[in-house]
């Protein structure tokens, strides 16, 4: 069963962008045979989990060639789990853009090359999390890179292209790199099968093993925006269409961070590199949330704080403990469902309020009570509040390194519980500013103007009057640009907010959908962290993956 399942996470988008393609003049067919596909992919994905958990980890040969020789597709409780996480945020900002081009009337173009793309993107993540050799994992990462590009720049604006290109140079950079560290394994050992690797790199001499991890580390470090190779990050998502950030921020980062769980676990357990990645978790966490912290903007705040949980994750990698392993898988699909949902809801924000500046936002508590709810759930499970599982997910990686015991665990157990609570106040300057505070235009009670010629109660001549002068400054609005989440182009930043509307109601379906799935993980909290147990302890002991290719020549 698991043999005839495996490979189709891979190959449905892949056929379904085809057919996207091919049925490009007719919007609503390509629209539902997109969402059919990434049904259709969920359901194999929570199939193929409960196989791996029941039966352990499974190898399939595509093709028929003999191992490892062909290319090798491997599903063990990791990687299914990533494909359910996966295909779940991906589904949900299927539906949110599908809403977002009917509302705005943009079916014909971009939209109709948007399906396609979207379908390779997740073909891509697919094929990573499955990868079972090097050089298919370096396939997985160029088949979601290049759809990435065309989604980056999807209406071509300055803006857009000014940030596809930074994001190109960047990834370009660490493909290159990650290709030459794939020649340098292979001029070393002879293979690039992940499972033989495992046992031949181990016969190398510690200075080759060295550089090659670092090469590796390097490469998914950048791909993972792991500081310090994390500054393209702030300035490339913010700027694309809500969805398109929505699924960059939940999926594509975490792709790199599940490389480093791979090859840090499979093929370096030795630790050599653990204590840079301490530092490197330490300076992601705090450097991120202070850039959080001295925004105004929502999706560069929630930017910043993609890049700074990142630190949570390679914590938890860097402890290489069973318990810091299970903190660290749980955390991963944690922030998939939480970021994704964040950033849907800043789409839904600019299009209720007309900006994403909170600055320039005011009063959407008012205006918009569910929109406040969607937001409110998410974020505070992002700041880490009990008992949501942004809460127990740290606390997890806390424990963990409390038990770890060293002094530089100490260390990282103290910048976690900062960069949490900087979260939470990076978050609750959002909530206050752009859902409580009164709309530009709108003048506060206190504010209200005298009658001419009033005087007030301490003796000072109109001052209620000076008091609203001193609002209207404060909310008056520059004259700028922004890209537009509302559709693919650009829009006037230096309006005022747009008047009260109703949001539509497929991207507000999907959208509560997200915030559903967030607080299911909240209530699954236990068994989910009872199953990352099992897949860390899995990881440590790489007899389940190395059996699942080999069976019992594994190692020869």
């Amino acid at each position: 069963m698991t043999s005839v399942l495996t490979p189709l996470p891979v190959l449905l988008p892949l056929l379904g962008a085809a057919g996207a393609l091919l049925v490009g003049r007719h919007p609503r067919t390509q629209r539902t045979l997109s969402i059919l596909v990434l049904s259709a992919v969920l359901a194999v994905s929570v199939a193929l989990l409960l196989l791996a958990d029941a039966n352990g980890a499974e190898a399939v040969s595509v093709g028929g060639w003999p191992v490892p020789l062909g290319i090798v597709l491997v599903v063990d409780r990791l990687s299914a789990l990533m494909l359910v996480v996966a295909s779940t945020v991906a589904l949900g900002v299927l539906v949110f853009a599908v809403g977002q081009g009917s509302a705005d009337g943009d079916e014909e173009t971009p939209l109709s090359i948007f399906h396609p793309t979207f379908l390779v993107l997740i073909a891509g993540v697919s094929n990573a999390f499955l990868a079972g050799d090097l050089f298919n994992l370096y396939v997985g990462f160029e088949i979601l890179l290049t759809a990435s590009y065309v989604l980056l720049t999807l209406g071509g604006s300055a803006p857009r292209i000014r940030a596809g290109i930074t994001y190109i140079v960047v990834s370009l950079l660490s493909s290159l790199l990650f290709l030459a560290a794939i020649a340098l394994v292979y001029a070393s050992t002879g293979t690039v099968n992940m499972a033989q690797l495992a046992v031949r790199l181990a016969e190398l001499p510690a200075g080759t093993q060295l550089l090659l991890q670092s090469m590796l580390l390097i490469a998914f470090c950048i791909k993972a925006a792991v500081f310090p190779l994390s500054a393209w990050l702030p300035d490339s998502y913010p700027t694309a269409p809500a969805p398109v950030t929505a699924v960059f921020a939940g999926l594509l980062t975490k792709v790199g961070v599940y490389a480093i769980i791979r090859t840090q676990t499979l093929l370096f357990p030795g630790g050599a590199l653990d204590d840079v990645l301490m530092w490197a978790a330490l300076a992601t966490m705090l450097i991120g949330i202070l850039g959080a912290v001295a925004q105004t903007d929502i999706r560069r705040i929630l930017s910043f704080t993609l890049v700074s949980h990142i630190g949570y994750m390679v914590f938890g990698i860097a402890l290489g403990t069973t318990a810091g392993l299970a903190g660290a898988v749980f955390y991963v699909a944690h922030h998939i469902a939480i970021q994704t949902t964040l950033f849907l809801v800043a789409g839904l924000v600019e299009r209720q309020g007309g900006s994403t500046s909170v600055d320039r936002l005011g009063g959407l508590a008012r205006s918009s009570p569910l929109l406040a709810l969607l937001f409110f759930v998410p974020a505070m499970n992002l700041a880490g509040i009990p008992p949501l599982s942004g809460f127990i997910g740290k606390l997890g990686l806390l424990e963990a390194g409390v038990a770890e015991g060293s002094w530089l665990a100490m260390v990282l157990v103290a910048g976690g519980v900062v960069t949490s609570l900087l979260t939470l106040v990076a978050i609750a300057r959002v909530w206050t500013r752009a859902f409580w505070r009164p709309a530009a235009g709108e003048t506060p009670a206190a504010a209200q103007p005298e009658p001419v010629g009033a005087t007030a109660t301490d003796g000072r001549p109109a001052r209620a009057a000076a008091r609203q002068r001193a609002w209207a400054r404060h909310t008056a609005v520059a004259t700028d640009t922004t890209p537009s989440q509302d559709g693919f182009g650009d829009a006037p930043r230096g309006r005022r907010p747009s008047p009260a509307r109703p949001l539509p109601g497929v991207m507000l379906g999907a959208t509560t959908a997200m915030v559903a799935v967030t607080a299911a993980l909240t209530v699954i909290a236990g068994p989910l962290y009872g199953y990352t147990d099992r897949a860390a302890a899995d990881l440590r002991d790489r007899t389940p993956y190395l059996e699942s290719v080999f069976g019992e020549e594994a190692g020869r």
